[in-house]
């Protein structure tokens, strides 16, 4: 389909714009995600006759399930329930407008939507020089994590991980022997990991070993000796010097020094605090083990439980500090089920491409993949799917590495009929 090259050219500095800003703008990806949401429902209305135009929706139907399950389950859980709380469609409805999205950006260039890579370099070339540029007053430390305005230091330091990694997931589908293209990539990622170290966010790093495992399957470092050893030299002396530092060694041995002291009695600390929430979530589930007590009445229930000396006061919160744990005691089994149905719609397509021969392709698979597992990592321990800069930012790359693969793949048909024509 021919769409106007100027919505062609505003969509993909959309696209640059969204990740490129999102740790530094408040609401700057939102704006950018819905002035597209706005050209991709203006596109439908006008291709709504158009014979293919929501094929897609069939074609990609898991992830087209998995972006509507949360929405839809909430939806039905609160007409069971019989209450109204509107918020809490506000950050999931992201993903049901990335529908819409992805039938846009799937008629673009594929040449146009690579340049996500470049705003995601962009998004972390610009948080690691505001890290140093704006370092308060004896630096950051772990009383003085590095943050936003307007979210807190595990969000922004798991975000500022995420753009860095893609920025070189991403490099894949340029052209990575030009070191024109291979530096600024290279040096994104090491300023997006730098701001994540001063965020502290000891959770999000977790996803360390599974982007670098996704990034040797993605270059092949474990298919040729030569690579494998270069690559194994490499990550050990990265994260040698990385273990040796104070700040990752103290928040490291936070851990088993939080779990000590739960057994001398004391559990007001971030790892006792956590544990008891989780455990809270899951005599919740027990009670309300279908539907659970309703999405966005957690706090309320945490707090009669708290009256009734079955928890402590201290864990009363709007959210269980995990994805899993939050909805668990949210919406019960129901819940859980369209929590799965999330992940795997958001993954799925991106593991089945993730053998291309196509570089741009297979570079679109293993970002995506990237963005879905560390979307399950970092929301083991904190509640990914609540942050709205958050959400529309996963909302907006998912659709758009879909679109890239999809994209792609059509105008290698179209070569290949060319040819036997």
């Amino acid at each position: 389909m021919i769409f106007a090259s100027s919505l062609v050219w505003l969509t993909t500095a959309l696209l640059f714009l969204a990740p490129a800003v999102n740790l530094m703008w408040r609401g700057g990806t939102g704006y950018c995600f819905f002035a597209i949401v706005a050209l991709a429902l203006g596109a439908a209305f006008a291709n709504r006759r158009m014979p293919g135009y929501f094929s897609a929706l069939r074609t990609y139907r898991w992830f087209t399930i998995g972006m509507l399950a949360l929405v839809v389950g909430i939806a039905v859980q609160q007409l069971v329930l019989g209450y109204w709380l509107p918020r809490q469609f506000d950050a999931l409805s992201r993903f049901v407008l990335a529908l819409p999205v992805f039938l846009l950006l799937r008629q673009l260039p594929s040449r146009n939507l690579r340049v996500l890579g470049w705003g995601c370099a962009a998004g972390a070339l610009a948080v690691g020089l505001w890290a140093i540029v704006d370092q308060p007053p004896g630096g950051w430390t772990d009383a003085n994590r590095l943050n936003n305005s307007y979210t807190n230091a595990i969000p922004f330091g798991d975000t500022a991980l995420l753009l860095a990694f893609l920025s070189v997931f991403t490099l894949g589908w340029d052209n990575p022997r030009d070191w024109r293209v291979l530096l600024p990539r290279v040096v994104a990622l090491v300023a997006g990991g730098y701001a994540s170290f001063l965020s502290g966010t000891r959770g999000g790093w977790l996803a360390l070993p599974v982007f670098v495992v996704l990034l040797g399957m993605q270059y092949q470092w474990f298919s040729h000796k030569k690579r494998f050893a270069i690559a194994m030299l490499a990550i050990v002396i990265a994260a040698g010097g990385l273990l040796s530092t104070e700040r990752v060694e103290k928040r490291l041995a936070e851990v088993p020094n939080d779990v000590s002291m739960m057994h001398k009695g004391d559990d007001f600390t971030a790892t006792g605090l956590r544990l008891q929430l989780w455990n809270a979530s899951r005599m919740i589930f027990e009670r309300h083990p279908v539907w659970g007590i309703g999405k966005g009445r957690l706090v309320d229930e945490l707090g009669v439980m708290a009256k009734r000396g079955e928890v402590k006061t201290e864990i009363v919160n709007e959210r269980a500090h995990s994805d899993f744990f939050s909805t668990l005691a949210e919406m019960g089994a129901v819940g859980i089920v369209c929590l799965l149905l999330f992940y795997y719609g958001m993954g799925i397509y991106f593991w089945r491409h993730r053998q291309a021969a196509d570089p741009t392709i297979r570079a679109a698979s293993y970002a995506g993949l990237a963005v879905a597992t560390s979307t399950v990592i970092f929301g083991l321990t904190i509640d990914v799917l609540v942050p709205i800069m958050v959400t529309v930012l996963l909302a907006l790359l998912v659709a758009t590495l879909l679109a890239v693969i999809d994209a792609r793949k059509r105008e290698l048909r179209a070569a290949e009929r060319s040819i036997s024509a």
